[in-house]
């Protein structure tokens, strides 16, 4: 059996006014229900898109959601904000119930949800620690024998008997993790939250997670942190609008999601006046071109970059950075912009031929003064897809990196 089956998971919210329902709503799902028929209100459900204005007043926050996970697995679980990954994680932790579906469990959980999760402000961090292992159902013997560990890898312990109402969001997290890693549940699920820690203790949580599943328990893992769920995790679950749209390994379901946000690539960004551009009081961008707009790896690539300065400066250093798929800086550049008599700079950043590996790629722009005082900044201005026309057929299948420039080999 698995640690975790979910089976036809459903999840209904009311819209506008929530609350836990009404008597004229009730008696109405009861009487569908006692002739044989549908929920009414459940038919008239909307889905659950943020872009979309609903015509109901309900909403699948998830629906139909379908899963396992095995034993000792770490499986990742991705998406746009509000696809229904945290409601899925408050039904799994029981925080919340399920409007209709079947949810197996193997053995006790630890949640790490939100901030606080778990703790009475009132309490110390000393009593909590004791309070949330009672609730896993451990002796105060086990929760003893581990609360040296548990303090010293939160590194808190100088405010240990301080009630944690006076912590910082930071410390917090530090010790709800570390109650959470440390107490042996068979299953962890954690949320974002990881990301209010620092970087250093992110990296110890990961390295805690990942001794965790090798100990034969199971983690469930939420994050926006791509690097951290192709590292982390053995298989990756993709939600798209509170369902699952794909499962596969961690960096099949990366790509997969990144692919996805890049389809819609906008190799041409321009406006016609000043009043309609983007910008500020120093900066209105008036043109970012590709040109090819479908290029190949064989090819120069030109970003053209226009527009109206209306800095006290004549000269605009402009820096540009390349992202990749993975939201990693591939290489940046940067020139000094003049500005003619009608107040509009332009210039032309030729990427050579041969450099730059197949894959979408971002822009991000920093306009500075020559100073380098900040004058404006955006990021993913436009994005564009190298191909590979000849499919690496001369290579050993996929060359790897973001780049891939043509070097020298001698024999």
């Amino acid at each position: 059996m698995p640690a975790i089956k979910v089976e036809n998971l459903f999840k209904q919210y009311q819209l506008g006014q929530v609350s836990t329902g009404t008597v004229a709503h009730d008696f109405n799902r009861w009487l569908h229900k006692i002739r044989g028929k549908e929920d009414p209100y459940e038919k008239i459900t909307g889905e659950n898109s943020r872009e979309e204005k609903g015509n109901s007043k309900y909403v699948w926050a998830i629906e139909d959601i379908n899963f396992e996970a095995r034993k000792g697995e770490v499986l990742g679980i991705i998406g746009r904000n509000g696809a229904g990954k945290s409601t899925l994680l408050k039904i799994l932790s029981k925080v919340t119930s399920p409007t209709k579906g079947e949810i197996k469990i193997k053995g006790r959980i630890a949640s790490l949800l939100e901030v606080g999760t778990g703790f009475h402000p009132e309490l110390t961090g000393r009593e909590n620690i004791f309070l949330n292992g009672a609730i896993l159902g451990m002796t105060k013997s086990e929760i003893r024998s581990k609360f040296d560990e548990i303090v010293a890898f939160s590194g808190v312990e100088k405010y240990i008997d301080t009630p944690v109402k006076r912590y910082s969001s930071g410390m917090y997290v530090r010790l709800a993790f570390a109650v959470a890693a440390h107490l042996e549940p068979e299953i962890l699920i954690v949320d974002e939250v990881l990301a209010v820690g620092d970087a250093e203790f992110q990296k110890k949580c990961l390295g805690k997670m990942k001794d965790v599943s090798s100990q034969g328990r199971t983690v469930l893992f939420v994050s926006h942190n791509m690097a951290a769920v192709k590292s982390l995790c053995n298989r990756g679950i993709l939600m798209e609008r509170g369902k699952v749209v794909f499962t596969g390994s961690a960096e099949e379901t990366v790509e997969h999601y990144m692919r996805i946000n890049a389809q819609n690539l906008k190799q041409k960004v321009t406006f016609e006046t000043k009043e309609l551009a983007v910008g500020n009081e120093n900066i209105k961008l008036k043109s970012v071109v590709v040109v090819p707009e479908s290029p190949f790896i064989t090819e120069d690539i030109s970003i053209k970059i226009s527009f109206w300065n209306l800095s006290e400066s004549k000269i605009v250093k402009v820096a540009i950075d390349f992202i990749d798929l993975n939201e990693d800086v591939v290489f940046g550049s940067g020139f000094d912009f003049q500005t003619d008599e009608n107040g509009i700079s332009s210039g032309t950043c030729i990427i050579p031929k041969d450099l730059l590996n197949d894959g979408v790629y971002s822009i991000n722009m920093y306009f500075n003064s020559p100073e380098l005082r900040p004058l404006w900044n955006v990021d993913n201005i436009i994005n564009f897809e190298v191909e590979d026309k000849e499919r690496n057929s001369a290579y050993f299948g996929k060359i790897n990196g973001a780049v891939r420039p043509k070097l020298i080999w001698t024999v």
